[in-house]
């Protein structure tokens, strides 16, 4: 590894590093049901709550507001940090590191188009979600639901964004 005089790693040196899918899910809670969506997985419909890959230069409240419109048309305020999660996938060792927040609904945009891939948003009760068994995308769905009903929650400032610097 070379370091240069500043004390930081050599800009020409290549690294490489093995890095998780950075993942953000919102728990959004309605009258006992839960908003989840329908979507198209190579192939296979599954169950999964709005969740998405973090962007480029993106927080990750803006991550989990810009996926929730973007896969349900629902406008959702943030009101609590539920927790990180840690999932490996079998078959591939691909890893995901989930940050997953709870958000009340604040308005559904009907006419929105949704996001590739996804078939149709829709509400479901914790056993509906819990009997759909292999039809979940993975367990982080269940257990994000299973979170929120236990009462789980930390405050939004847990995490801090501190936005890009220049080089």
């Amino acid at each position: 590894m070379n370091i240069d005089a500043t004390g930081n790693l050599a800009v020409d040196e290549e690294i490489d590093v093995w890095r998780p899918h950075v993942t953000v899910a919102t728990v959004v809670a309605r009258d006992g049901r839960f908003l989840l969506v329908e979507e198209d997985v190579r192939g296979e419909t599954v169950i999964n709550q709005p969740a998405g890959h973090l962007d480029p230069y993106e927080s990750l409240l803006d991550a989990a507001l810009r996926e929730t419109l973007e896969e349900t048309g629902w406008e959702v305020a943030l009101t609590a940090f539920l927790g990180v999660q840690q999932w490996t996938r079998g078959g591939n060792d691909r890893q995901f590191v989930r940050f997953v927040f709870a958000a009340d609904p604040v308005r559904h945009q009907a006419d929105r188009p949704l996001d590739a891939g996804i078939l149709r948003a829709l509400w479901m009760s914790r056993d509906e979600l819990a009997a759909a068994g292999g039809r979940l995308r993975s367990p982080m769905v269940l257990a994000s639901v299973e979170d929120w009903l236990a009462g789980r929650r930390l405050p939004l400032d847990a995490i801090r964004y501190l936005g890009a610097t220049a080089a």
